[in-house]
């Protein structure tokens, strides 16, 4: 006969083994990997007024109801997404963060992430050069394609207008900027990723919360160009933050990240 091992009812009611048996039979959900946070986002074509069309990947609330108002985050690619696939414009994945389980159970939102046509450009200014750039007189093709894709999805969503965000990255950073100022009514906030802007026009933004991100050592989009943005939204009594990653130049995954960026994001509503 086998010994009596009075052990035994101990560990069983040990939390220990109690945990580990609970994890057995409801393991812990993994965590969504960049993959699957890719295919969340569904391919459209948007058909623009002149006919032109604009490729475009959007991601619906898990549960969305249209009783309910969204927020609606607009993400805007760099100089290297450009193309026709409805892909590349995510070849930098890390803005998904925001449509992870982990975000959308406390902040639920709409992402919409264009694809700029290959010969086109968001926004036609000089970003690579160290000093501020006048704003155009009239927005891109491609850009006013994208003004207008907004304006259909709020009519077809119901999303929130008091809390419209625009973030970017590199060309998409500087289009994020254009983007309030020839719509600052429409915008709650906006996030930049290694960008500028007019700095001549910062009394035109000083309404809308903004928080831009640099990489100390970028090459192609000049940290000066964050630094003067910066300092000319707070001269003009702007809401403006900024952060800086010494030693580093593209800086994206720092950015997007950032354990403060969705509590800061969600809190800010656009004020009549």
């Amino acid at each position: 006969m086998r010994p009596h091992d009075s052990s035994l009812p101990f560990i069983l009611h040990s939390p220990s083994f109690i945990l580990l048996f609970l994890l057995a039979i409801f393991p812990r959900p993994v965590p969504a990997g960049e993959h699957e946070l890719k295919l969340r986002m569904q391919k459209k074509i948007y058909h623009a007024a002149a006919g032109e069309t604009l490729r475009y990947r959007i991601y619906v609330p898990r549960n969305y109801d249209p009783r309910d108002k969204y927020p609606l985050i607009l993400f805007l690619h760099g100089i290297d997404g450009r193309g026709q696939d409805n892909e590349a414009q995510l070849k930098h994945p890390e803005v998904l963060r925001l449509i992870s389980d982990g975000v959308q159970v406390r902040y639920p939102c709409f992402l919409v992430a264009p694809q700029c046509p290959k010969d086109e450009k968001w926004v036609d200014v000089p970003w690579g050069s160290p000093t501020p750039h006048p704003t155009p007189a009239e927005p891109t093709a491609a850009l006013r394609r994208v003004m207008e894709l907004l304006d259909s999805l709020d009519k077809q969503f119901s999303t929130d207008p008091a809390r419209h965000y625009v973030t970017g990255i590199t060309m998409g950073a500087f289009a994020a900027v254009e983007c309030c100022l020839r719509r600052p009514e429409y915008w709650a906030a906006a996030f930049p990723v290694c960008g500028g802007g007019d700095d001549s026009r910062a009394a035109d933004l000083a309404k809308i919360p903004m928080w831009f991100f640099h990489g100390e050592r970028d090459t192609a989009v000049p940290v000066q160009r964050a630094r003067s943005m910066i300092a000319a939204l707070k001269a003009a009594n702007g809401s403006a933050r900024y952060s800086e990653y010494s030693g580093l130049v593209n800086v994206w995954q720092q950015a997007y990240n950032d354990s403060e960026l969705p509590g800061w994001l969600f809190s800010q509503q656009r004020k009549p």
